[in-house]
């Protein structure tokens, strides 16, 4: 394992690290409290002595968190599937930017997926904003994650980008690790999945030649998550009427904990992940001699355009798309009783939101938008 100090307070734990860092969980009362949810009594007491045996990620990852994904999505989920396997190697390291659907469970499909079919797992990027005890801290760094600092000031952001940055380029060049990392910042709450530009200026910061080889170096690979149901969908409709009466509105870490929860535990019907190509072929076209600023638009269109045609549609996105803006344009996609499922599902996740002046027309209006914007991206191809 290739070890570089200068990233010690962003890094994931190291294998020699592992062995402490399971024993502090243990101790812990809430993380005991979490695991006596997800497992019986009997079955607890098979898991916390495995638990307690593992010495290093791998096994971690391949015979716990795996196992507890897998479990998970058969509770929550009708289906997993994925596909565009063929277009990565095990050889190689891949930066997966993808657009960015529930808060946990995206970064754990992907590498769970990457496990089951013998490709080594990611490193995942996870904002500190969700790292709300020293627990979920140890826990996500035991499982891969790095973290991305937000809670600092405007004259620290360049400095922490640039670290971030660099982190980054040694873990895909000196480690040939592949890692995970959304698009944006936090989800898109309304699904229209645009890369963030500010993203990719931070990805090709830590590089040492031009933005455009700095990119390529990374190897960005898209991925398309679709979610046929999003859980959190009347949390983001709420918080959608929370910004529009209150500007300076901002989510608290009950918020953020209840949005953890509902997204992991939620039901989410038939779940693609689509792999996509590398796109450096597409950078290798691009004119290095232009601004940056016009080939960050253009970067972040290519990817944009990646995702699009990567999503998979079911008979929701196509009733909200002919419901909002399409005329019946997709009307041979769904059929009557979809329609009546569909509208039936939406009061009763209207129904779940607590607010004073609750605006039911526009919460309607705006959890069909998060399953129509699939279908209008993909239009725009």
């Amino acid at each position: 394992m290739i070890k570089n100090p200068e990233f010690d307070d962003i890094r994931p734990y190291y294998n020699d690290e592992v062995v402490p860092v399971i024993q502090r969980l243990l101790e812990n009362v809430q993380f005991r409290d979490i695991m006596n949810g997800l497992f019986s009594v009997n079955e607890w007491k098979q898991v916390e002595p495995a638990l307690r045996s593992f010495t290093n990620q791998r096994d971690f990852q391949h015979f716990l968190i795996k196992g507890l994904v897998f479990d998970l999505l058969n509770k929550t989920s009708s289906c997993a599937t994925c596909k565009g396997w063929e277009n990565i190697s095990k050889n190689n390291a891949y930066t997966y930017i993808s657009n960015h659907r529930d808060i946990v469970l995206d970064a754990a499909i992907l590498s769970s997926l990457l496990a089951e079919n013998d490709f080594e797992t990611v490193e995942i990027a996870i904002g500190d904003n969700l790292l709300l005890t020293d627990w979920i801290k140890d826990l996500v760094r035991l499982n891969k994650s790095f973290i991305v600092k937000r809670n600092v000031s405007r004259r620290q952001m360049l400095e922490t980008s640039m670290h971030l940055s660099k982190y980054i380029h040694f873990t895909i060049r000196e480690k040939n690790q592949s890692i995970w990392i959304a698009q944006r910042e936090g989800r898109a709450k309304d699904s229209n999945d645009r890369t963030q530009e500010s993203v990719l200026k931070m990805l090709a910061m830590g590089g040492e030649q031009s933005f455009l080889k700095n990119l390529v170096e990374l190897n960005l690979t898209p991925l398309a998550f679709s979610y046929e149901y999003d859980p959190c969908d009347y949390l983001k409709a709420k918080e959608f009427q929370q910004k529009r009466e209150d500007s300076g509105f901002k989510k608290t870490q009950d918020d953020d904990l209840l949005n953890m929860r509902t997204g992991l535990f939620g039901y989410k019907g038939r779940i693609h992940l689509q792999i996509g190509q590398s796109i450096n072929s597409l950078l290798l076209r691009l004119d290095d001699s232009s601004g940056r600023n016009e080939l960050v638009t253009q970067v972040a269109s290519i990817i944009d355009k990646e995702i699009f045609r990567n999503y998979n549609f079911y008979p929701v996105n196509y009733i909200a798309y002919d419901r909002l803006w399409g005329n019946n344009r997709f009307q041979d996609k769904y059929t009557t009783d979809d329609i009546e499922n569909f509208e039936r599902y939406i009061r009763q996740q209207v129904d779940k939101i607590d607010l004073q002046g609750k605006d039911i027309p526009y919460l309607t209006e705006k959890m069909k938008e998060m399953y129509a914007y699939p279908v209008r991206n993909f239009l725009e191809l």
